[in-house]
């Protein structure tokens, strides 16, 4: 048995939305790669009932709306979004917006990596 999964996105700049949770086989997190033409925008705002969501922008820029608040993102920014929370996306009106969303379980970590991590006794063979 394979103990892991592999999937080609393509050219990010193509794609629209793709989610991940089958093409990976994924057991304990929903993940999506999107991306907004500039001045696009989700066309409704959410929240969740369980997950936790973990946005990492890629490229772009624009706007999340996060509970009434206008967050400027870009490029490198990084925004954890509790269950709660009331959100939503827009692109800016020049440039478009690419980003990682991922969903998980709010306060199912129980090890991160340097707990749960072990080194192997073999070295890589590149």
């Amino acid at each position: 048995m394979k103990t892991y999964s592999v999937t080609e996105l393509g050219n990010m700049d193509s794609i629209t939305r793709v989610t991940l949770k089958e093409k990976l086989d994924l057991t304990g997190a929903e993940i999506s790669a999107n991306r907004l033409p500039a001045g696009a925008e989700i066309p409704f705002a959410h929240s969740h009932k369980r997950n936790e969501e973990i946005y990492i922008f890629t490229s772009g820029k624009g706007l999340f709306l996060l509970d009434g608040t206008k967050l400027p993102v870009k490029e490198g920014t990084a925004v954890r979004v509790s269950p709660s929370c009331v959100r939503s996306i827009r692109a800016d009106n020049t440039i478009g917006l690419s980003y990682f969303c991922i969903q998980v379980d709010e306060g199912s970590l129980v090890q991160a990596t340097q707990n749960d991590g072990i080194i192997s006794e073999e070295k890589p063979q590149w």
